[in-house]
């Protein structure tokens, strides 16, 4: 099989889930996910789009697979995922609110992948239903990685737990670095990643979608975080709680704590991003 190239498909996907969201209501109290597990087999990365992934985040030019990169490869088939029939959500406006990636050993650019990609569960959220969509990676049948990451569909959330979803406030964590995001961030980071979500790429094409400029990828401000620690190789394991966009352009502040298992990354008052690490599998 070639190299996996992260923009395959992605594009179809976008168009896609733009003209079957109308006909889909994420508060239909029957709603189900579709059963489909969609396997890409004999995934080889292609060298160019990971050299420009490592430049935009910030990962060392060579060395081990960055933490987040099966992600960038495992988005094309959870898009087909969520822009499928069966799929109850509509995938225009929704959100991504969380994710948890754990390396279960170390990954390298010459090893060939398994991707298995699914949808787990429907949870009730203060703002409407989230959903949890789960990206596996295998080499030799043997799991190797895998992510959890949380999508939020708005709507009027009705019989939700109170405290469903609200997240605690988080303490400000040390100052270790200021970083000024430029207004094509998106774009830069979109030819990397495959990514071209139009509310990344222009302030006319993100205003369709009710933000006042261009915001940046979530996933890049996880990746550039990672890519910032005292050693981005070690980390075994990430969760990422996504609270506010970044509008482009933009200067943010990355803080972590001394131990470096906490990170924040915030402009002012404002928090865009929390999370922890962990230098083996599971919690830290």
């Amino acid at each position: 099989m070639p190299a996996a190239t992260p923009s395959r498909t992605l594009t179809a996907s976008l168009v896609r889930g733009a003209l079957t969201s109308p006909f889909k209501r994420a508060d239909r109290p029957d709603a189900v996910l579709p059963a489909d597990r969609l396997v890409a087999p004999d995934v080889r990365i292609a060298p160019g789009p990971l050299a420009s992934y490592r430049r935009i985040c910030g990962f060392p030019e060579s060395g081990a697979l960055p933490l987040t990169y099966p992600h960038v490869l495992g988005f094309p088939p959870a898009m087909r995922l969520m822009t499928g029939r069966t799929f109850p959500l509509p995938v225009v406006g929704l959100v991504h609110t969380w994710i948890e990636i754990t390396r279960h050993r170390e990954l390298h650019p010459t090893d060939v992948l398994e991707l298995t990609v699914y949808a787990q569960e429907l949870t009730p959220h203060r703002r409407g239903t989230e959903v949890t969509v789960v990206t596996e990676a295998r080499t030799g049948g043997a799991l190797v990685w895998e992510s959890r990451s949380g999508y939020l569909s708005r709507h009027a959330a009705h019989g939700a737990p109170p405290l469903a979803a609200v997240a605690p406030a988080a303490p400000e964590l040390p100052a270790v670095a200021e970083w000024r995001l430029p207004g094509d961030l998106g774009r830069r980071y979109g030819d990397a990643s495959g990514d071209r979500n139009p509310i990344h790429l222009y302030p006319l094409t993100a205003r369709l979608f009710g933000f006042p400029r261009a915001i940046a990828h979530g996933m890049w401000t996880v990746a550039r975080c990672l890519a910032e620690s005292a050693e981005p190789d070690r980390i075994r394991w990430v969760r990422a709680d996504f609270r506010a966009p970044v509008l482009l352009p933009a200067t943010v502040t990355y803080a972590a704590d001394s131990a470096g298992t906490a990170f924040q990354l915030r402009s002012g008052d404002r928090i865009h991003l929390t999370g922890s690490t962990a230098p083996t599998d599971g919690r830290a």
